[in-house]
């Protein structure tokens, strides 16, 4: 079950994969089981101002989630190098961790989803989400992919939590498709060797354009019981 008062990082091994989908529905989960639940954005990337951004979105498919982003860069681009090509301050490692504390005060649960992978830059100091989860003392979820290649980059980023000494809390899948060809089928087996994490959860494809009540209704189907959820492992 998930800790009132948890800060759990959300990061992936790379861009693009579902990130914030997984977020949305580990708050819908935490929503469904009665807890508060913020979505901390420490830097968005890519939009203009007056657009959605990923904690928005987030928050429109879970449902009453307190929605927080600290900084917004309008290329879509590494935080830093976007930070830098814009001419505007950058977060900080210590920007995010205060954030999620400030939050973590008035919500059961405080997700922290990071921009990219678990070693991208917010600022030319070399600051990562990683500094930030250690900071926080906070697990990290890892949302991969399915198929060939992600034992790669799912290895890369367990080893690069290890070498920090940051807990991995799990591996969530985060756009599933809906037939498995063979390299995601023997995935769902070898992701938690890579990771020496489990798997908890498997997000399908298309789901974050699902209308937000079906959303939230089918959330716990996609998540293991330590996400809030009932989800297992077809391969044990």
């Amino acid at each position: 079950m998930i800790i009132p008062g948890e800060i759990l990082v959300v990061s992936g091994t790379g861009t693009e994969i579902g990130k914030t989908v997984v977020t949305a529905a580990v708050a819908a989960a935490a929503l469904a089981a009665g807890r508060s639940v913020a979505v901390l954005k420490p830097a968005q990337t890519g939009l203009a101002p007056g657009e959605p951004g990923d904690a928005a979105a987030a928050a429109r498919l879970a449902g009453p989630v307190t929605a927080r982003e600290l900084a917004r860069y309008p290329e879509p681009l590494a935080p830093a190098t976007a930070a830098r090509r814009a001419g505007l301050p950058p977060v900080r490692p210590a920007d995010a961790a205060k954030a999620a504390e400030e939050l973590a005060h008035d919500h059961d649960l405080v997700l922290v989803e990071g921009a990219g992978g678990l070693l991208v830059r917010f600022d030319d100091m070399g600051g990562t989400l990683a500094d930030t989860a250690a900071l926080l003392g906070a697990p990290v979820l890892v949302v991969v992919t399915a198929g060939l290649g992600t034992l790669n980059t799912t290895a890369l980023t367990a080893e690069a939590l290890r070498t920090r000494g940051l807990r991995c809390r799990g591996l969530v899948v985060g756009s599933s498709p809906a037939a498995l060809d063979l390299a995601a089928r023997c995935n769902l087996t070898d992701l938690p060797l890579a990771a020496g994490a489990p798997l908890a959860g498997a997000v399908p494809a298309g789901a974050g354009a699902l209308a937000p009540a079906d959303f939230r209704a089918r959330a716990t189907d996609w998540l293991s019981p330590a996400l809030g959820g009932h989800w297992r492992n077809p391969a044990g």
